[in-house]
């Protein structure tokens, strides 16, 4: 009867079960490696070859077949080599079949039987612990699995777990990793002037809104968006289980380390569609889904692929990424707040410099399709500094005052929600018309910009978000007509585009 133990196959940031079967069976020798198994896999018989010479085992010189079942479910990763290895020494009599039947096995072989440490042990260690069985794994990996709350079995190396099922020696459970302390944040005083983009930040770490920041080089944009992770809270105990389950699985997380601080992801212009949303050949996390729960920034957005700014669309809307492939989907979290600077045109310059303008502008913005812009809810033009502003003394108010104004509106958020997605920028339609109507003179003037400034549905609705965001941060109440005033000056109007009067808006909007 073929000796059995059990692993995981990642599917997303999801662990689903896989019987790893191993008999040894009469006809030519090797090892075959039968059920969907990619290469790392199917490599996984050299390695252990390799760990059992190391132990002064030989393997049997008979055909030995290991079945992962179910047979339909893609398997990848290099952590197939201990459960396999487990079940064989169990079917040579090595170890009892009994002790590792009822156990999840999850880890790497070395050449020299050690354990390495492997990503996504601690989704592998929460499936285990649904399954009210032990994990198994490498040392190195114990103080990660440990945050799951089961049982944890961590070995430095196979002759170790050997021992242990033998009764020779026993392994301690390891403590769950330390909550490391969030790295120092860059204070808002930093930034001399540049009121109105300061004003923007914190209605958009209130409510999670999208925001882009247009201007010439030097006028502040990066500064600001690097500090929007000083005023944003930190992770809730839910959002860090989740941040941290596809840590682990994109092989983030050090020595089982987890983190309160909201993850801010900055990849260059130059990124794939692959590396931004997800996917390649092994479908992996993308830096949206990196980013999830919070920030994703994007420097020189219209230097980016205009294909892969488009594949954000998705993940932007519904807070989720969905990588097709023939014969199945992975779904990744991408709840994310984008923040995207631009320079107003290729030359950056902007209207005073360029001699190109407003054609040069036009063209540059071209790249950003409207329907992306449509869900960015917070857009404006950051000028230039003037000497002025740099000889001015630093701002009274910092990161810390900012921060707890955002933490009050996001209370507020909290207690109205009852439970649900909190936010404003990702409630649902039906709650956002509860909660977000505005009073007369508030609904005439919405109406009357929808119309002369030609505002999609999306947009419409998204500037009902951010007057609720505003609203909130001015204590709560009503969405009355300043509010969406107020969030009408950040719908920006890209240049040569014209209102129903035929006027061309500038680059400022006004």
């Amino acid at each position: 009867m073929a000796a059995r133990t059990v692993t995981v196959a990642f599917v997303g940031v999801e662990a689903r079960r896989v019987d790893v079967q191993v008999q040894i069976a009469g006809g030519l020798a090797g090892i075959v490696i039968v059920g969907l198994a990619d290469k790392a896999v199917t490599e996984s018989r050299e390695r252990v070859r390799a760990a059992f010479a190391s132990l002064g085992l030989a393997v049997p010189g008979d055909r030995i077949i290991v079945n992962l079942a179910p047979a339909d479910l893609p398997k990848d990763g290099a952590h197939y080599d201990l459960p396999i290895a487990l079940a064989l020494l169990a079917e040579m009599g090595v170890v009892p079949k009994d002790a590792v039947e009822n156990a999840v096995v999850f880890g790497e072989l070395g050449l020299d039987a050690s354990l390495a440490v492997t990503p996504g042990v601690l989704p592998a260690a929460m499936a285990a612990h649904g399954m009210d069985l032990p994990i198994i794994c490498a040392e190195a990996c114990g103080p990660e699995a440990a945050w799951a709350g089961g049982d944890v079995i961590p070995a430095p190396n196979l002759i170790a777990l050997i021992n242990h099922f033998r009764g020779g020696a026993h392994l301690e459970p390891p403590v769950p990793g330390e909550i490391a302390a969030p790295p120092p944040v860059a204070d808002l005083r930093d930034v001399k002037g540049q009121e109105q983009a300061k004003r923007a930040l914190e209605i958009a770490a209130a409510g999670g809104h999208n925001l882009l920041l247009v201007g010439p080089p030097g006028s502040g944009k990066s500064m600001l968006a690097q500090r929007l992770a000083g005023v944003l809270p930190p992770l809730t105990a839910e959002e860090l289980l989740e941040v941290s389950m596809i840590q682990s699985v994109a092989g983030l997380l050090q020595r089982g380390r987890l983190t309160r601080a909201r993850p801010f992801r900055a990849p260059h212009h130059s990124a794939s569609m692959a590396a931004l949303v997800g996917g390649g050949i092994r479908a992996r996390p993308g830096e949206v889904s990196l980013a999830h729960r919070g920030v994703l920034f994007l420097d020189e957005l219209p230097e980016f692929n205009p294909q892969t700014l488009d594949a954000l669309r998705q993940p932007l809307e519904s807070g989720e990424v969905v990588v097709a492939r023939a014969n199945h989907h992975i779904t990744y979290p991408a709840r994310v707040q984008l923040v995207a600077a631009m320079n107003p045109c290729r030359c950056g310059g902007g209207a005073g410099m360029c001699r190109r303008w407003p054609r040069c502008a036009a063209e540059y913005q071209g790249r950003l399709s409207g329907p992306l812009l449509d869900r960015i809810d917070l857009q404006l033009d950051v000028p230039p500094v003037t000497a002025a502003d740099l000889a001015l003394p630093p701002p009274v108010e910092g990161t810390a005052e900012v921060a707890s104004r955002v933490a009050a509106a996001r209370a507020a958020q909290t207690e109205r929600a009852g439970g649900g997605e909190i936010l404003n920028a990702a409630v649902d339609q039906k709650t956002l018309e509860a909660i977000a109507a505005p009073d007369e003179a508030g609904q005439a003037l919405l109406s009357k910009a929808a119309m002369s400034l030609s505002l999609s549905a999306r947009a419409y609705h998204r500037t009902l978000r951010v007057a609720r965001t505003i609203a909130d941060l001015d204590g709560g109440g009503g969405v009355r007509r300043m509010h969406i005033a107020e969030a009408l000056s950040f719908r920006r109007i890209r240049p040569g585009h014209e209102t129903e009067s035929g006027r061309a808006i500038s680059v400022t909007g006004k």
